[in-house]
């Protein structure tokens, strides 16, 4: 059964950018037949769905391309990364059950589905209960097993664990289940780890993905390592060997570094709102865009952003790309929104099928009401267009009405249609209490963590 989508206006982000005016999207199974005037595909299509969007646009469902979940929201705050790390998420992990980490996903899903997130781009633990959460939801879902690798960091996901859920995850759900190769970062695992994980991302053609380059300090700690700067040292570790390889941070990265991973095909989660609250720097975007690396957005976590609103995100980096140039022209609305959209796919390597509201991409996309004050005014076109402004700069992710993913809606009229916010709510309320009480009972058995907890 096809679907006909009748929305005020689809803001394509297709190769030339077009915003189209009185026009329909065409949906057959899990994707767009077609993309044009309403009345043109109404007198073609006369048997298909009529889904009415008055009073809404469509646009291509956002790529969130780097998250973690769980369950600290408000309680992990003002402290920079390393430090955080260690009083905060590392004494999580510690004592993390599988149980809490699924709680977690199903309620992260859902924030990001009901603001417009698509695909996310998950780094988290017991991804089963992370795939199972996705396969109900029903968002597009990169799982990326949290790994540690290394006699010092063996409270994390394994290896192991993440062969496990390549073997019994990938291609699931009409290939919205996309595992990858994960660690936490290049220091969580030792050689020995270091060449499995890479060898894992090439004996099953999938992608390997860390943090790196996030705070300035690494790049002492990987000279002294690998006498080398970050990106250089990953290189001729064979990171960038793996079919696809993917960076979550990329702060601290030098001109020869960018072109680096220009040449070696490297994708980039830009995360601004994480990367300020943790004072981490300001990564060099528009550098990294005008190499031609493939850069999306990332929300990181919620404990270190406190939401999930890609919309924020798209704000955000606008506005610290211009503050870091000082120049009120540089990160336009067309480059942020499609770093969220285009951007994402192609740091994923889907960039052939997601990211745009185009024929033969798959349908994921999502409506936002225009009906709003931050849509107003609503000028699709003309000498004052702005639609692509009020995207990024006025719109929440509350002003999303509607997600389809795969051509299914997995959100209408603002409100999940396959489970039910209120429980997923009180499921994550309901086991906080434990995680929190483990994690101070092992830091009171710290002496160098004594007394900090409360901070």
């Amino acid at each position: 059964m096809s679907a006909l989508y009748l929305p005020d206006a689809v803001v394509t982000m297709d190769d030339d950018l077009r915003v189209l005016s009185d026009a329909a999207v065409l949906v057959d199974g899990d994707t767009i037949a077609a993309v044009g005037p309403r009345a043109e595909l109404e007198a073609a299509h006369p048997a298909a769905e009529r889904v009415d969007l008055a009073g809404r646009l469509i646009m291509p469902g956002l790529v969130n391309a780097h998250h973690h979940s769980g369950m600290l929201r408000g309680t992990a705050e003002h402290l920079p990364v390393w430090e955080w790390l260690r009083i905060h998420i590392d004494p999580m992990h510690r004592v993390l059950r599988p149980e809490e980490a699924e709680a977690a996903a199903w309620l992260c899903y859902a924030e990001g589905l009901l603001s417009g997130t698509t695909t996310v781009v998950d780094m988290w633990r017991y991804m089963d209960g992370a795939a199972r959460a996705a396969r109900a939801l029903g968002n597009r879902l990169v799982s990326v097993n949290y790994v540690g690798e290394h006699p010092d960091f063996d409270y994390f996901d394994t290896l192991d664990d993440n062969e496990r859920m390549l073997q019994d995850w990938t291609g699931a759900c009409n290939g919205r289940i996309m595992p990858w190769v994960g660690l936490e970062h290049p220091f969580y695992a030792d050689a020995a780890g270091q060449r499995r994980a890479i060898d894992l991302a090439l004996a099953h053609g999938t992608g390997l993905y860390t943090h790196c380059s996030e705070s300035e300090i690494e790049i002492a700690d990987f000279r002294e390592r690998h006498g080398a700067r970050p990106m250089h040292a990953l290189d001729a570790l064979g990171f960038f060997d793996a079919p696809h390889a993917m960076i979550a941070h990329a702060v601290w990265l030098d001109q020869s570094e960018i072109d680096l991973i220009a040449a070696r095909g490297v994708g980039v989660s830009h995360n601004p709102v994480s990367n300020m609250k943790l004072a981490s720097g300001m990564a060099p975007v528009a550098e990294m865009l005008a190499a031609g690396v493939a850069v999306g957005l990332g929300t990181d976590g919620e404990k270190e952003n406190n939401n999930l609103d890609m919309f924020e995100e798209m704000k955000v980096a606008s506005l610290l790309g211009k503050l870091r140039s000082m120049d009120a022209a540089a990160m336009d609305s067309w480059q942020v929104l499609r770093m969220a959209t285009r951007g994402g796919a192609d740091a994923i390597g889907r960039g052939d099928v997601l990211g745009a509201v185009a024929p033969g991409r798959r349908a994921d996309f999502i409506a936002v009401r225009t009906g709003t004050p931050r849509m107003t005014p609503f000028l699709p076109d003309g000498a004052h267009a702005n639609l692509h402004h009020n995207l990024v700069h006025a719109v929440r992710g509350s002003d999303v009405d509607m997600t389809v993913v795969d051509g299914r809606v997995v959100v209408r009229d603002g409100r999940l249609v396959h489970a039910d916010l209120d429980e997923l709510i009180e499921r994550v309320r309901l086991l906080v209490p434990g995680l929190f009480a483990r994690r101070a009972e092992w830091m009171a058995a710290q002496d160098d963590l004594a007394g900090l907890f409360h901070r």
